[in-house]
This record gives structure tokens, sequence and C-alpha cells, in this order.
């Protein structure tokens, strides 16, 4: 563990940290609603007088046709518009590059993502490019986009990242195989579609995956020593979504009804943690991304138990208010009991979604950078109810060694 005094630092620290989040003057994204919201948000973007857009997507989407019928609005209503397609999982500074040239190539004055968080990650940095004409690395980190970016809005086809009203976006240091975030109030997109919708396509393994980074964002955020009253009110919600629907829309994807209230778990998880953060299960999780390139929802399942059961001493009656919340552990247990059985319910939901309890690509010689980054990632940015230091960090990682 760490120094008594280094704790009580940290503490001051992110308390002060509290006081300046719950002071800042966030502006949420316009939110549409429901079937063929994404139509509604394109009719938006022409009523704000936007005439070239570029649209940020993915190549697998255009190949399934998911975004032609908002191509096919933005004809009727004379809006030009490029699209870029080179977003993969995790994008790349040259990724961004690529769009900010198609973009700068067509004139764009505004931008539409659609698609999961890495589209609409990308599509951030791609409009903070456009106007600060500066490096991507130098964008990431705190505060640093200071002359904002192009009016952007928001499609998600997955319910996992909340992308859609967050303040982040992650960018992937190919270079130096780290994962990096650019975090800043301008980063908020202006206007987002929540259409449940255009989710009924997606394989149950990326349903799973993606519902289950929903639920890490609601989790941690509700368990960090941040939480305010607002982000317990969007966490709890978002967590009871998540537990009702997400095993009916990995089993059935063309349940609309699930599709759309796993939509509003995201976006209220999003929101929850833009305010009040997350921690250690994302910190492991981003360089599991960046070293192996582990999609971010699955990383954040299989890490999230084991995170869970080392902080449970200090969150315990935070998880069982979580838990109780949700109608999870016994009736009349102790904070204890509900909590751990709070974890053994998102033990086996991924079991029954065949996320694995280990991790594949792990290799036992990579567990020290691993660690050493997890920690330096959220000292100072993560208000975790309970701190590791490098071999903490290191005993929980190999627990998600894979057998030999």
């Amino acid at each position: 563990m760490l120094h008594a005094l280094e704790v009580l630092f940290l503490r001051i620290y992110m308390a002060i940290f509290k006081v300046v989040t719950f002071l800042m003057p966030f502006k949420w994204p316009k939110v549409f609603e429901g079937a063929d919201s994404s139509l509604e948000l394109v009719r938006h973007m022409a009523q704000q007088g936007h005439k070239r857009v570029l649209i940020v997507t993915d190549a697998v989407l255009v190949k399934l046709g998911l975004i032609d019928r908002m191509k096919a609005e933005l004809d009727k209503l004379g809006v030009a518009y490029a699209v870029y397609d080179g977003v993969e999982p995790n994008p790349t500074v040259a990724q961004i590059e690529a769009g900010y040239g198609v973009l700068r190539q067509n004139n764009c004055e505004a931008i539409l993502a659609i698609g999961g968080g890495s589209p609409i990650d990308a599509a951030k940095m791609i409009g903070a490019l456009a106007k600060n004409k500066k490096p991507i690395i130098k964008m990431t980190g705190l505060l640093r986009v200071w002359k904002g970016m192009l009016p952007l809005y928001a499609v998600p086809t997955t319910a996992g990242t909340g992308s859609e009203c967050t303040i982040a976006a992650v960018v992937t240091d190919t270079a130096n195989k780290r994962k990096l975030a650019a975090m800043d109030l301008r980063l908020m997109p202006t206007a987002c579609a929540l259409d449940g919708a255009l989710m009924t396509g997606l394989p149950p393994h990326i349903t799973a995956a993606t519902g289950m980074d929903a639920l890490t964002h609601a989790v941690e955020a509700f368990i960090s020593r941040n939480a305010m009253h607002k982000t317990d009110v969007r966490g709890i919600e978002a967590t009871q979504l998540i537990m009702k629907y997400l095993d009916t829309a990995v089993t059935n994807g063309s349940d609309v009804v699930a599709r759309q209230k796993m939509a509003r778990a995201s976006h209220l998880a999003g929101i929850a943690f833009t305010q009040a953060g997350v921690g250690y299960v994302h910190a492991i999780a981003h360089k599991f991304g960046a070293l192996y390139h582990t999609p971010h929802g699955l990383a954040n399942a299989i890490v999230m138990p084991y995170v869970l059961d080392y902080s449970l001493p200090n969150c315990a009656p935070r998880l069982a208010e979580l838990a109780r919340h949700c109608g999870i552990g016994p009736a009349n247990g102790d904070d204890l009991h509900v909590a751990q059985a709070f974890v053994q319910r998102i033990r086996d939901m991924n079991d029954k979604f065949g996320i694995p309890r280990t991790l594949a690509a792990l290799k036992a010689e990579d567990i020290p950078e691993i660690a050493k980054a997890a920690i330096g990632e959220a000292r100072f940015t993560y208000a975790v109810p309970r701190y590791m230091n490098t071999d903490v960090a290191k005993g929980v990682i190999r627990h998600m060694l894979p057998a030999n």
C-alpha cells in the first residue's frame, strides 16, 4: 500500500479536484432520443446552418449501410458531406490526421460522428485539430484543447462508451505503445441521437462487451470519492437499466426496447463518469488496449471484478447501496456480503456472455509495465476508493494471466 502521508495528500488533492469539477460549467449536448432520432439530429444540424459536413465512421458501418438513411436525409436537406471511414478500434494519431485531411480537402465546417466510441473520439480530435492546428499528442491531458473544436454531432451505434456526452477522447500513441486521453470541456458534442434501432444488428459479443463497458462507467463513478448526488442518480439508473436489459439485448438483439434502454443507460453512465471519474479498471484496461489492441469494453469487463475485489474494504457500503437499488444480494445481508454479491453478479454476467476471466494476450513479462502505467494514470486523475502501489497492481493483474 501507499504511505499514509501520500494517501492523505492524494485525498486532499482529489477533494479539491471534486470542488473544481462541481463548479465546472458543463454544457451537456442536446439529446434526441427514440425511433428515428438520428434523422431528427440530421435535420437539427441543417437548421444550425451547416452546409458542408464530414461524416466520421468506420468501414464496417458503411458496408452494412447503417449510415445510408442519414446520408439520404443530408441529400434531401441540401447539405454536402464527405465520408471518412478509416477509424478502427482504439483510434490512432495517424487515423485522426487522415480524417483531418479529408475534412480540409472538402472544407467541412461541422462533423457528424456515427459509430461506437472510437469514431466519436476520433471525430472529437479531428474537430480539435481543425481549430487548434497543433500536434494531437499536445492536446492530450487536462484542458489543453484551448480553441475548442468544430461543431460535433454524435450518433452512437453501440451502448457502451457514452462518448456522445463526455469531455474525453482517447488516442492511441502507437509509437510509444500507450493510450492517452484528452479531457476538456470543449470536447463535448453539441447534440446527439440515442437511436436504439441502429444497434439491433450488433453481434452478441459486441453487445455484451459494450454493455459491460457502460456498467464499468456507472460502477466506477458511483464508488469514486468524487461522486456527487447528481452523478449517483445517473449511476443508479444506468446500473438498474443494464442489469434489467443487457441480457435481453445480448440474447435477442432485435429487441428495440432493450436496445433503446441500453442506449439510455450508456448515456447516463457517460454523464456520471464525466463528473465523478473512473478508476483502476480503466487505468489497467487502457494499457491492455495500447499493448494488445484489446477492445476497450472487453478489457473493462475482464478487469472489473478483480479491481472491485481489491477495492471492497474501502467501498463496500457504496457498492452495497448500488446493489440494493438493483435488487442484488441477500435482503438482510450486511454491506460486505451484499457488495460481494454484486461483484459475483458481474462475474456471472461475464460468464454468461462468454467474456473470459483472463486475457489471452497478457504476458507475465509485460505486467510490471502495465502496473506502472496504470498507477501513473490513476494517481492524480481518479478519486479511487482504495489506492494501489505498483506491487499491489502487479498482483491484481496477475489474476488475469491465462492458464498455462
